[in-house]
């Protein structure tokens, strides 16, 4: 009985044992459940929910719903991510054994800066989101079609071209609009540099560039004057994962011009602070074209070993950012100094080709002689962002300062004194001289009201630019500008999104006097006398402008369907107002005038998107009217005090037509065998003024690319590609004088890549042979097109990107 009793007392004890450690158990979990969704109120399925320490993760459900049963109660945070949308972290507290938390709201990436990886949903995601024509491309397609610049890099896009200067530097010939028609955004802050010279490229390094948005069309509403023909947009590196230090070191070679040269990042993250640093160096010698003479103005120009004279160059860039990052707080702060050294054709600048040492120049292919240009640019950037209630502030400032020199002999050209005189305020060398200095300033605030989500905006920039040389082609300037804008997005569904968007502008610039150094022979009522002609008169002009833009996006299925309407504008710019000078570059004498009013341009843009398993087919169709489109004219005028009767041309406006498009199609032939079709065709014409029935100067001609890419599954390898692209270029015969017309060409090109792994080491390679049957032909957007200069001989390219993470 005793035992029994015993017996009974130990299953108690068991019992009561085993109770208390489930009881203890139950008491140390919750149940957690919660919903995500976006600024305009929509849930979000299949947004990924993480929770820490524990490493929990789930997926939200089709009404943006996610719930976590029996989570342990010591859980300090959970984490959202979600593609197209910016990385979401909140620390919790767990005190309860059922909590629910409030609605997660995520803001798309475009807003804020991010920590998640970019993949191509993000591209599909921006299209769906805006009515405009956009494309975007990532940091791994730069690779791969690494160019001399980032311009050149981008010119697999249709609608997107380049007009070159030589091997090193170009500027965005978007839809046949560039110069001062296209802005370039780094980083939020708009790139201000001389962009209004054909010879001037783009102080960007390509190597710093994570990710880019390209607008094709009138982007006013969203960036104000310049951007009437589009915009190149280069967002910001994402902020690093957090606990780690690491980086990425690139090295590049091209045999054209004998390149070598790369890139070494560093990165860096605790908890909340940050930094990012990077390092780029390059040289490079005179490229290779395939010809041995060149016809410089009716003057045959022998190339020595294919090579064209004096094109070497170099540049030196490093960049660096740090800020800190938390839930409802970021601040982030950019530098960066881009230096480059370039040489110009010799036989094609300032000196009359015959006159050039030809000994001299072709003693070696690296030297940089004169004509050369240096260009500095140094830019200071902040961008802080925070929310306040339901509203997401974000604020920018910059600073911008753009030193530019051109360098080249002293040649008396009219009246100029045959022996440069002592004591001149410019060296001898120096022919021209630009020191522009940048103030920017801009804030915005998004937020939600029932489906509308609301964006207002007002920016503001200043801008000085200072002359100095002993030739003269523009006045300094000071110029002011300053917008304010409202957008408005309104969700109506989920396939329909409608688009709304009004803008204000003003701007205001003053233009210095110019008097000629040097005095001029002028003969009145047959007395001669000499003065010092006043070359350009002070002068201000104010401008004012309300542009507006509608669109609406319609996703059913398969399909993506777009329209947007809208108006932009572009203020004149000193060159075209007061230019009075001889463009050496182009041996003819500009001259602007001061009586031209803003340009306006009235744009509907279409575009049509299809996707199924297999096919891709995109359409982007456009119509463009400028009632006062701002061109240079060449009249009938020589002048006769500064060249040798170089032709004037002059500015004048006219009403434009323009219309055209983009077609990409892809097929997926097998998992692993992809093939596409990349057209674009653009027609312009002049609809008054002295050219009238003309087409507008650099109007890239239509064009058509086919390519094939293969991508192979290999042991030891991960995402190898081979890829062959055959682009054919039509004949482009409708030109504006003193444009020549260009036949047509055919071009391949090879590519190879992959990634290879040598123990923790990764080694991304990629491969390419430009030109691939060294063809010889003209480019019509090039700055040496004048002067019947081909295209770069075959090149073949090698780039080593080696990432590395030393904690993690």
């Amino acid at each position: 009985m005793y035992q029994n009793k015993s017996n009974r007392l130990q299953t108690f004890c068991l019992l009561l044992f085993c109770f208390a450690i489930v009881t203890k158990g139950t008491a140390q979990t919750v149940r957690l459940s919660g919903s995500v969704i976006s600024t305009g109120h929509k849930p979000l399925e299949g947004a990924i929910v993480t929770l820490y320490p524990c490493n929990a993760s789930t997926t939200t459900d089709h009404g943006g719903n996610f719930f976590f049963n029996q989570i342990p109660k010591d859980t300090k945070f959970l984490t959202v991510h979600f593609y197209g949308y910016a990385y979401y972290e909140v620390q919790i507290s767990l005190n309860k054994k059922e909590m629910v938390l409030a609605a997660i709201v995520l803001h798309p990436e475009i807003k804020e800066l991010q920590e998640v990886i970019i993949t191509d949903s993000y591209e599909t995601h921006r299209k769906k989101e805006t009515s405009l024509s956009i494309e975007t491309v990532s940091s791994s397609f730069i690779q791969r079609n690494l160019g001399g610049s980032l311009m050149q890099s981008l010119q697999r896009i249709p609608g997107v071209k380049t007009i070159s200067i030589g091997s090193g530097g170009s500027k965005p010939l978007i839809r046949g609009l560039s110069f001062n028609q296209v802005i370039v955004v780094e980083n939020g802050i708009k790139h201000e540099g001389q962009q209004w010279g054909a010879d001037h490229g783009l102080e960007i390094d390509q190597y710093a560039v994570n990710r880019v948005e390209i607008i094709k069309g009138p982007s006013s509403f969203i960036y104000g004057s310049d951007a009437i023909g589009g915009a190149v947009n280069i967002k910001p590196v994402p902020f690093p994962v957090k606990n780690t230090f690491g980086g990425s070191a690139d090295f590049s070679g091209k045999s054209n011009n004998a390149q070598f040269g790369g890139s070494v990042n560093l990165f860096g993250r605790k908890e909340k602070w940050f930094f990012d640093t990077r390092l780029t160096a390059m040289d490079y010698g005179d490229y290779r074209v395939p010809t041995d003479t060149v016809q410089v103005y009716n003057y045959a120009v022998p190339l020595y070993k294919n090579h064209l004279r004096n094109t070497a160059g170099r540049e030196l860039d490093w960049h660096g950012s740090g800020g800190y990052s938390s839930e409802k707080f970021k601040s982030v702060l950019y530098i960066s100094n881009i230096y480059s050294k370039s040489g110009f054709f010799a036989n094609a600048h300032g000196l009359e080709p015959r006159n050039v040492d030809t000994e001299l120049h072709d003693k070696s292919s690296r030297d940089i002689l004169m004509p050369f240009q240096e260009v500095t640019h140094t830019k200071i950037s902040t961008t802080t962002s925070f929310q306040l209630g339901a509203h997401q502030l974000e604020t920018q400032m910059g600073f911008q300062k753009n030193f530019r020199r051109e360098y080249s002999h002293y040649v008396n050209h009219g009246y100029m004194p045959p022996v440069y005189p002592e004591g001149m305020y410019a060296p001898q060398d120096l022919e021209r001289q630009y020191d522009k200095e940048v103030f920017s300033v801009a804030i915005k605030d998004e937020f939600s009201i029932q489906n509308h989500h609301l964006t207002v905006g007002l920016n503001g920039e200043q801008q000085q630019n200072e002359i100095n040389g002993w030739s003269f082609l523009i006045p300094a300037f000071k110029q002011t500008n300053a917008g304010l804008f409202v957008y408005d997005k309104m969700q109506l569904s989920d396939q329909w999104l409608l688009h709304g968007a009004v803008r204000m502008d003003y701007g205001r610039i003053e233009m210095k006097q110019y008097t000629d150094w040097f005095p001029s022979e002028k003969t009145i009522n047959e007395l001669t006398t000499a003065e010092h002609l006043k070359r350009s008169s002070a002068l201000t002009r104010t401008f004012k402008s309300f542009n507006w833009s509608t669109g609406v996006n319609y996703t059913p299925g398969q399909w993506s369907l777009k329209a947007n309407l809208g108006t932009s504008f572009r203020m004149p710019i000193a060159k075209e107002l007061a230019s009075n000078g001889v463009n050496y570059h182009y041996f003819r004498f500009e001259k602007g005038n001061p009586d031209l009013a803003a340009e306006r341009s009235y744009q509907l843009d279409l575009g049509m998107e299809w996707k199924s398993n297999k096919w891709s087919v995109q359409l982007s169709p456009f119509f463009n009217y400028f009632p006062n489109y701002i061109y240079l004219n060449p009249t009938s005028l020589h002048d006769i005090y500064y060249g040798a009767g170089n032709q004037v041309f002059e500015y004048e406006q006219s009403k434009v037509m323009r219309y055209g498009g983009e077609l990409q199609v892809r097929y997926h032939f097998t998992p692993l065998f992809t093939g596409e079709i990349l057209a674009e065709y653009l027609y312009s014409e002049q609809l008054s003024g002295s050219k009238k029935g003309y087409t507008l100067p650099f109007s890239p001609p239509a064009s058509i690319l086919f390519g094939l890419n293969y991508t192979p599954e290999i042991k030891n390898l991960s995402g190898t590609y081979f890829s062959i692209d055959y682009r054919y270029t039509a004949a482009q015969n409708q030109i504006v004088p003193p444009e020549k017309k260009t036949a047509s060409s055919s071009v391949f090109n090879l590519a190879f890549g992959t990634k290879v792994k040598a123990g923790q080491q990764d080694f991304i390679l990629s491969f390419q042979i430009q030109n691939l049957f060294n063809t010889k032909y003209l480019n019509h957007t090039s700055f040496y097109r004048l002067i019947e200069l081909p295209e770069a001989s075959r090149n073949i390219i090698l780039s080593v990107k080696i990432p590395f993470l030393l904690l993690k």
